[in-house]
């Protein structure tokens, strides 16, 4: 995939374009191959990043009041 094209999947192309992308490329947070002086990021890599940084929703457990003594 092109850099673009993982900005509009990450929902990051509206505000700030490509720069999100990049800045992962640059820090090595994400995997990428070089064609030439393109940069390319597997469908697979991004699908690991989304992944590796999806963080779950904390589950709440009521609790029961105690009486205190």
């Amino acid at each position: 995939m092109t850099v673009k094209e993982v900005a509009e999947r990450l929902g990051t192309w509206e505000t700030s374009g490509e720069r999100f992308p990049r800045r992962l490329i640059a820090e090595r947070r994400i995997a990428f191959v070089k064609v030439g002086r393109h940069v390319r990021i597997p469908a697979a890599a991004l699908a690991d990043f989304i992944t590796a940084n999806t963080v779950q929703p904390v589950t709440r457990r009521s609790r029961r009041l105690r009486a205190v003594a």
